[in-house]
């Protein structure tokens, strides 16, 4: 079933695009690029300051009140993926502790908890952890699976301040995303059908939102840094 042109864009997405070029105007350089884990090395030493990331659209996916918890698995079979997400004041670069990072992602075989096939469960491959002092929240999940019209992606939302101050999406590396893809239970899905080149919210700024990806073992390490206004 086709779901993209589900996932609109929102107004939010042409403004976040405009501060991040005014951010990029006054100085700064985006960091989230395919070399992103260098990018946040280089926040941290402050050697470099931060660029707004960009809005995209929520899609149709999403539920509120999930789950408070780092592993969002709930048995689900997939090549383990741990996440460091980082979320910084995009005007000063400084960390922002206790906000609430909310991400969600469809399973192996290409379901969201909550929808179609998925509807008998709205929690698996959901939930929501806080920030520490370093702006970190860390969350254990699977590598997502695909489904038509759309490339490999993670949801995400964080809220601070009691509002949400970014919607967005997490992407890889196709060439990673082949890789894992030729193990179980991945492999019982061949031929995925649009890569992120030809992915309608990814070429509206989705290569800044790229996660620099380090295997770990059996499974694998994607780390980003966000930028947000507060």
């Amino acid at each position: 079933m086709a779901r993209m042109n589900t996932e609109r864009f929102t107004r939010r997405s042409s403004l976040a695009r405009l501060g991040g070029a005014l951010v990029g105007a006054a100085g700064g350089r985006a960091l989230l690029s395919p070399a992103a884990e260098g990018g946040n090395k280089a926040v941290e030493s402050g050697a470099v300051q931060c660029v707004l990331t960009p809005e995209l659209t929520e899609g149709p996916y999403y539920i509120a009140g999930e789950k408070v918890r780092r592993d969002i698995r709930e048995g689900h079979p997939g090549t383990l993926l741990t996440l460091r997400l980082r979320v910084l004041d995009a005007s000063s670069c400084k960390p922002i502790k206790g906000a609430a990072v909310d991400i969600w992602h469809a399973d192996a075989a290409g379901n969201y908890s909550g929808f179609g096939a998925g509807a008998a469960s709205r929690t698996f491959l959901r939930g929501i952890q806080k920030t520490d002092a370093n702006g970190l929240a860390l969350f254990t999940t699977i590598y997502p699976g695909w489904y038509q019209g759309r490339a490999v992606h993670i949801h995400v939302k964080v809220h601070a301040g009691g509002r949400v101050v970014h919607t967005g999406q997490f992407f890889f590396n196709d060439s990673l995303t082949d890789a894992v893809y030729r193990a179980a239970p991945y492999s019982s899905r061949p031929n995925r059908d649009i890569r992120n080149a030809q992915d309608s919210i990814y070429v509206n700024g989705g290569k800044r939102s790229l996660l620099a990806v380090t295997k770990a073992g059996a499974g694998y390490v994607g780390t980003i840094a966000m930028g947000v206004h507060r």
